[in-house]
C-alpha cells in the first residue's frame, strides 16, 4: 500500500499545520470535518488510496485544532481561521491549484477557500457540507444533541469515542466501524482542548453560494442527523453548476458509509 509522507508548516499566528500526501498527478485536497479526534487520514482512510491508484496527487491536511496540527486554547475557532491557516499551509507545500473535497466543516472550509481564492479551486466535491445555514440551526439537529459527552474531561474514554463515531453513521453501518478508527481518533481527541468545539464560530455561506463559478458535486445521506440534507437545495436555488447525489440509509459520512460509490463517482467527476 502507498505510504503517506508528512510535512509540517508554520503559518501566521505561529500555528503548525501538518500536511500528508501521496501519489502524483492532478492535486486533490481532502478537508476533514470536526468532532473529537478528527484528522485528515482518519476521515478519508477508505478514500485516498483509490485516488492515488486513479492517478491523483492526494493531500491530507490536519486543520488547526485537529490531528497533529496545533491545538491552541483560549481562542475562537472561526471558519476564517480554519480556512486561512489551511490555505497558507497548502501554498507553503507548493500547491497552486487543486480540487477540494470536504465533508461537514471541511465542506464549509472548501467553500470559504473558493470564495476567498477562486483561482485556487478547480472543482468542489462536498459531502453534507456545513456552514450553509445559520450556526444556531445546526444545534437543533438530533445528531448534535447526541454529541454531548465528556469530551475534554478526565472520564473521556475509548467507549465514549466509539459512541460519538456511531452517531455519525446510519444504524445499519454501526457494526462496520473498525476498532482501529476508534483508537486513532481517541488518541487525537485526548490532545484536543474543548475550545475546538465549544468556541467554533461559523457564518452562513448559503447566502453566497451563487458566487461559486466552478463545477460542484454534492453528496448527502438522507438520514444525516447533523447537517440537514435539505441544504442540497441551496446549491440549486443559487444557480450553481452542481450535480447532487443523495443516498438512502446513510448518515453524515457518505465517504465512509458508501466509500466505493463515493470514490467511483467523485473520481469520475474530477476527471471531467
Amino acid at each position: 500500500m502507498t505510504e503517506l509522507t508528512v510535512a509540517t508548516y508554520r503559518v501566521a499566528g505561529g500555528y503548525d499545520i501538518q500536511v500528508a500526501e501521496a501519489g502524483v498527478g492532478p492535486v486533490v485536497v481532502f478537508i476533514h470535518g470536526s468532532g473529537p479526534g478528527a484528522s485528515g487520514a482518519s476521515n478519508f482512510r477508505d478514500n485516498w488510496p483509490a485516488y492515488v491508484k486513479a492517478g491523483f496527487r492526494v493531500i491530507l491536511p490536519d486543520m488547526i485544532g485537529y490531528g497533529a496540527s496545533s491545538k491552541p486554547e483560549g481562542i475562537d475557532y472561526t471558519l476564517q481561521l480554519f480556512t486561512d491557516t489551511l490555505y497558507h499551509a497548502l501554498r507553503a507545500h507548493g500547491v497552486e491549484r487543486a480540487a477540494l473535497i470536504g465533508n461537514s466543516l471541511g465542506g464549509g472550509v472548501a467553500i470559504q477557500m473558493t470564495l476567498d481564492h477562486p483561482e485556487f479551486s478547480e472543482r468542489l466535491v462536498l459531502m453534507a457540507p456545513g456552514c450553509i445555514e445559520e450556526q444556531a440551526s445546526y444545534f437543533t439537529m438530533p445528531g448534535i444533541a447526541k454529541m454531548v459527552s465528556g469530551f475534554g474531561g478526565p472520564d473521556f474514554n475509548v467507549e465514549e469515542q466509539k459512541r460519538l463515531i456511531l452517531n455519525l453513521v446510519h444504524p445499519s453501518f454501526a457494526d462496520r466501524i473498525p476498532l482501529a478508527l476508534v483508537e486513532e481518533r481517541f488518541a487525537v481527541a485526548r490532545t484536543q482542548p474543548k475550545d475546538v468545539l465549544a468556541r467554533m464560530r461559523t457564518p452562513n455561506l448559503g447566502l453566497r453560494l451563487g458566487e461559486l463559478k466552478l463545477p460542484i458535486l454534492v453528496m448527502w445521506g438522507l438520514q444525516d442527523e447533523f447537517c440537514p440534507e435539505s441544504g442540497a437545495r441551496h446549491f440549486l436555488d443559487a444557480g450553481c453548476d452542481v450535480r447532487i447525489m443523495t443516498f438512502n440509509n446513510v448518515g453524515h459520512w457518505v465517504q465512509v458509509e458508501r466509500a466505493e460509490e463515493f470514490n467511483r463517482h467523485s473520481i469520475e467527476f474530477l476527471r471531467g
